[in-house]
């Protein structure tokens, strides 16, 4: 089969092309994508607003499902015929992608293509913020916005199995009582309600112990009012824009702190470590199907603009796949 890849062209359209393969890395396998995840980053990578490290390829997709056929000669974990799910460093919209070693996981036997293409970069992120750098502990309270999207959808179940409670965001009465069915004690529709008002009557004036951010500008402001004595605030993403005002005082009188991080741009060293973490402490809910991605919806190698045009419009809950049907 032709190795294919989905290029974007500078009208932000997309397009299947045929690619030359490169030689594997020392440290890499090659894998026949089955599937593969759609990422908010790769829409706004396409739109030119987040450019690909200058070590990545510049094919868009971060995540991937599907069997190795090739492995590089320091791989020693990894061999032909194995079936891998993997964070990659760009190339993912593609029938065969390159995935450093230190960034592949088993493909669980109980999750589909889709599944198991979608768990590792909305698993891998949540973990890191949510459980690594919120350091978020069996019986606090954590705020999760935009908990309908993949990030939010993972963090709920995430965090609901790390055993605390639980509160979302979401746009609209459906999707909060889908969030709930997910584990969230309660959802608030961001339209309609005063979150700061119902959430800290919520808590019995308690606070939010964490909170995972994607929205950046105001939000944080509204975020340290929320937040508890010696809460953490971890920000992933600036949907609503990357500059804010707080007011400092409150952080110090609060023992706040304020943290994020990107995925993409942290080393392959510290990808490792995040992963290799998850494998010691995650994997049994993994395994045991008590952690699956919400797929929302799965469409194949040609409606790739479809899909992206879903997630663009904020009508999906959970995770978007791709599904490649010559190597399922």
């Amino acid at each position: 089969m032709k190795p294919r890849f989905i290029q974007h062209l500078p009208n932000q359209s997309l397009q299947i092309a045929e690619q030359t393969l490169r030689n594997i890395g020392d440290d890499e396998v090659l894998i026949a994508v089955a599937a593969f995840g759609i990422n908010r980053p790769d829409l706004l990578q396409k739109a030119g607003l987040y450019p690909a490290p200058a070590d990545a390829s510049p094919i868009l997709g971060l995540e991937v499902a599907g069997t190795v056929i090739a492995s590089g000669k320091s791989v020693q974990q990894w061999r032909a015929g194995d079936r891998v799910c993997a964070l990659v460093n760009g190339g993912g919209y593609s029938n065969y992608c390159f995935a450093p070693t230190t960034q592949c996981l088993p493909w669980p036997d109980n999750y589909s293509a889709a599944e198991a293409a979608c768990l590792p970069e909305s698993f891998i992120t949540v973990w890191h913020n949510l459980l690594q750098r919120g350091k978020l502990q069996a019986g606090e309270t954590v705020l999760i916005q935009a908990g309908s999207s993949g990030i939010g959808t993972t963090a709920i179940k995430l965090a609901t199995l790390a055993g605390a409670r639980v509160f979302t965001t979401a746009g609209s009465a459906e999707k909060c009582v889908r969030c709930v069915t997910l584990g969230a004690e309660k959802a608030f529709d961001y339209h309609h309600e005063n979150l700061t008002e119902q959430l800290l009557d919520a808590t019995q004036k308690h606070g939010v112990d964490v909170t995972l951010d994607i929205l950046g500008d105001a939000a944080l402001a509204q975020h340290i009012k929320l937040a508890a004595v010696d809460g953490r605030i971890v920000n992933i993403a600036v949907l609503n824009g990357s500059k804010s005002e707080i007011n400092l005082a409150a952080m110090m009188m609060k023992r706040l702190t304020i943290t994020g991080s990107t995925l993409r741009a942290q080393s392959a060293a510290q990808k490792a470590a995040i992963v290799s973490d998850i494998r010691q402490r995650a994997w049994p809910w993994i395994a045991s199907g008590a952690f699956r991605p919400i797929i929302d919806s799965t469409f194949d190698f040609q409606q790739v603009e479809t899909a992206h045009q879903r997630m663009q419009n904020r009508t999906h809950f959970g995770k978007i796949a791709i599904t490649i049907e010559e190597n399922s």
